[in-house]
């Protein structure tokens, strides 16, 4: 009796983890795996092509799940794998996010500074369950950080350029434009009319 109370306890436990699915990469995906959770009475959370599943679920109902998912081509990650993919996005915004100044390394440097498994292996996974490439991702996390920079410090646009490790300010600024459909300039006009509205010069 207490081997299988642990039994269940340990299966309960396992289930909780946050998992990732490949190839949910459009919100029709997205309806998919949510009406699958629901017919299971699974209570649940989706959010960057992550179930988080709150309650205790059985380890039977996430099999079910993935039987599910996998008629519709989509395949819900084991525990390990879904560890990987946010090893590779707590990675990515340590760097970007909380340094003061990036280090002068590569793409490749900052996924496998962290993550030992091979870089083709980390591409292909990561691809399959957010639907864009990591260095997509990494040039989006540096064009949050560069809002976060026009808006909050008093840094130049330079001054930003060369903290993120970009060539010259008209790179950033391509590169910007590119991905956000706005330039920097936009921004520093936010923060005029903003600090505008709290009085501040």
């Amino acid at each position: 009796m207490i081997a299988l109370k642990a039994n269940v306890q340990r299966e309960l436990k396992t289930a909780r983890k946050k998992r990732y699915v490949k190839f949910m990469v459009s919100l029709r995906c997205e309806r998919i795996v949510r009406s699958e959770l629901e017919k299971l009475g699974v209570r649940h959370k989706i959010s960057d092509n992550a179930i988080e599943i709150s309650g205790d679920v059985t380890q039977g109902r996430l099999d079910t799940l993935k039987k599910n998912l996998k008629k519709s081509g989509m395949v819900l990650l084991d525990e390990g794998d879904s560890m990987l993919i946010d090893r590779i996005i707590t990675s990515v915004d340590e760097v970007i996010h909380t340094s003061d100044r990036l280090p002068n390394i590569s793409y490749d440097e900052i996924i496998n500074k962290r993550i030992v498994l091979g870089t083709e292996f980390v591409l292909k996974i990561f691809s399959e369950v957010k639907g864009i490439s990591i260095l997509h991702y990494i040039i989006l996390q540096k064009n949050e950080r560069v809002k976060e920079l026009l808006l909050y410090s008093e840094l130049s646009l330079p001054e930003i350029a060369s903290l993120l490790r970009y060539k010259n300010e008209d790179l950033l600024t391509a590169q910007f434009k590119k991905f956000s459909g706005l330039t920097p300039e936009y921004f520093l006009e936010i923060k005029k009319k903003r600090n505008k509205n709290i009085g501040v010069r």
